[in-house]
C-alpha cells in the first residue's frame, strides 16, 4: 500500500474509532457490537481492524486517566466530539509508541476540520502540541489510595472501594490493572466433530498461532488472526468462547441421555457446550427472554451440527408454566448480572454501571434459582454462574438460596475442574488476573432425594 493511501486509511480508522466512542458516550451503545459492525461496514483489512480495535478499546479503557491528563490543558467547555477526539489523540501520544506524535496531531486536526471548523482545529492542534511539549501530570502523586487507583486504572472510585472491601486492596489493584489488558482469544473444541489435536492442526494449517489451554482441556488459545473468520469456525470445529465461560458446563456434569435445561441461554455458548459434552444425545432445552436472541442459539447449534437442542422464548422465572416440575436432570442458571467480570472485553461497563444497578440484581437471580429448584428432579444438579466478580451477586446469592431451600445442598465443584483455582466452600470465583480469563463465578447444588 502506498504511503498516501496508508495515511488515508489510518485517518478513516481514527474517524471510525471516534464515531464508536461518541456512540458509547452519548447513547450508551455497546462498544463490542459497534466495533464489529464498523469493521464490517468499513470493510477493513486485518491491520486496520487491529488498529481500530486498539484505538477504540484503549481509549475507553483509559478514559478517566486520559481526562486527568487533559484537564490542565482544556479551558472552558468543549463539545462532546472534541473531547472524544482529544482522548483518542492523547491515548495514542501516551500509550502507542509506534505512532509518531506529528502523525497523531495531523490526523486529529484533519478530523477537527471535517467535523467542525478552523477554530476547533486550531484549538485541538494547540492542546495536543502543549501535551507533547509539557508532558502529562503524574497520577501516582495523588495521596488518597482509592482516588489514585481509580485514576491510574480508570475505574470509578466506588468500584475500587467496593472491590477493596470484598477482596482487599492488593487484589482490587490487580483486578483493575488486568481489566486494561487485551483479552486472550480462545475457542472451544467441538468434541462431536474433532479432538483438541485435530482442531489445533486445522487452525495451524490456516496460519493461526494456537496452543491448548492449561485451564480447560477443550479450550485453545489463539493469536495472529480472527478465529471467527477461520474455516475451522465455519465448519463447526470450534466455537469462540472464553475459558472461564466454559467452566459452568463442565461443573454441570451432564451426561448423554439426560434432560437438561439452560434457563438463560442466548447466544448459546454454554448451551452448545452442554450438548457437546452430552455427545449430542438426550435433550438440552434452551430458553431466553427475547425471541431474536433465541435465534442466535439455533444458529450456533446449526453451525456446530448439534441436533439435541430445543429452544423457546420465555421469562425463565415462570418456566414451570411451560415445563413439568421436577423434570430435569441438570439445570444451568447463567444469570443476568452486572457483567463486572468482562470489563476487559466491554470497557464501557465500568462507566455505565452503578451500585444501584447491582442492588437490584440479586432478587432476579434468586427468582431464577427458585424456579430452577422447582424444575429439578430429586438427585439432580443445579449450577449457578455469573460473569461478575461481585460477592453480593455471587457468594451472597448462593448462600441465601441454600438458606431458603433446605432440600438443596452445596456440591464441591473442585473435582470437576482444574485444581489450583480460587475455590471457597466448594464454589469457584475466577478473577481476571487469575489466568487471563473473564471474571466468573460458579456454584453447584444438588436436590436431596429424601
Amino acid at each position: 500500500m502506498s504511503r498516501s493511501r496508508q495515511k488515508r486509511w489510518e485517518g478513516n480508522v481514527r474517524d471510525a474509532a471516534l464515531g464508536i466512542l461518541l456512540a458509547v458516550s452519548r447513547d450508551q451503545a455497546y462498544s463490542n457490537l459497534l466495533l464489529h459492525r464498523t469493521i464490517e461496514d468499513y470493510k477493513l483489512d486485518e491491520k486496520d481492524r487491529g488498529l481500530l480495535t486498539e484505538l477504540t478499546y484503549g481509549t475507553l479503557q483509559h478514559r478517566m486517566t486520559l481526562d486527568y491528563y487533559l484537564e490542565p490543558f482544556i479551558r472552558g467547555k468543549v463539545d462532546d466530539w472534541v473531547r472524544e477526539l482529544l482522548r483518542l489523540s492523547v491515548y495514542q501520544l501516551v500509550y502507542l509508541e509506534r505512532i509518531p506524535d506529528h502523525a497523531v496531531v495531523n490526523e486529529a486536526v484533519e478530523i477537527a476540520k471535517r467535523r467542525g471548523h478552523k477554530g476547533v482545529a486550531s484549538m485541538v492542534n494547540g492542546i495536543l502540541r502543549s501535551v507533547i511539549r509539557e508532558g502529562v501530570r503524574n497520577a501516582g502523586e495523588i495521596r488518597d489510595w482509592a482516588t489514585r487507583t481509580a485514576i491510574l486504572t480508570s475505574h470509578p472510585e466506588w468500584l475500587i472501594r467496593r472491590w477493596a472491601d470484598q477482596y482487599g486492596r492488593e487484589e482490587a489493584e490487580r483486578m483493575a490493572a488486568a481489566n486494561n489488558e487485551p483479552p486472550v482469544q480462545t475457542v472451544r473444541v467441538n468434541r462431536t466433530k474433532t479432538t483438541a489435536a485435530g482442531a489445533l492442526e486445522a487452525l495451524h494449517s490456516e496460519g493461526f498461532k494456537a496452543e491448548q489451554s492449561p485451564v480447560v482441556a477443550d479450550a485453545i488459545r489463539i493469536s495472529g488472526g480472527n478465529a471467527a473468520r477461520s474455516r475451522a469456525f465455519r465448519e463447526g470445529l470450534v466455537t469462540i468462547q472464553d475459558e472461564s465461560s466454559m467452566l459452568p458446563a463442565l461443573a454441570l456434569g451432564a451426561e448423554p441421555g439426560m434432560r437438561v435445561l439452560d434457563m438463560c441461554a442466548a447466544p448459546g455458548g454454554k448451551t452448545t457446550h452442554i450438548a457437546e459434552l452430552m455427545d449430542d444425545r438426550g435433550e438440552v432445552w434452551a430458553y431466553d427472554l427475547h425471541p431474536h436472541k433465541v435465534k442466535l442459539v439455533e444458529e450456533n447449534a446449526k453451525r456446530l451440527g448439534l441436533g439435541n437442542i430445543r429452544t423457546g422464548a420465555a421469562d425463565s422465572r415462570s418456566l414451570s408454566g411451560k415445563e413439568e416440575p421436577a423434570s430435569f436432570d441438570r439445570i444451568l442458571v447463567d444469570a443476568p448480572c452486572s457483567g463486572l467480570g468482562v470489563i476487559r472485553r466491554k470497557p464501557d461497563i465500568k462507566y455505565s454501571k452503578s451500585e444501584t444497578d447491582i442492588a437490584g440484581l440479586p432478587d432476579i437471580q434468586a427468582s431464577l434459582l427458585a424456579e430452577a429448584r422447582r424444575l429439578l428432579k430429586p438427585g439432580g444438579v443445579l449450577v449457578y454462574s455469573t460473569c461478575t466478580v461481585d460477592k453480593e451477586e455471587n457468594r451472597d446469592t448462593a448462600e441465601r438460596f441454600l438458606e431458603s431451600f433446605p432440600d438443596m445442598e452445596r456440591m464441591s465443584i473442585e473435582k470437576m475442574l482444574r485444581e489450583g483455582l480460587r475455590y471457597e466452600d466448594g464454589m469457584l470465583q475466577v478473577l481476571p488476573q487469575d489466568f487471563g480469563g473473564d471474571g466468573f463465578f460458579v456454584a453447584a447444588f444438588r436436590k436431596r432425594t429424601e
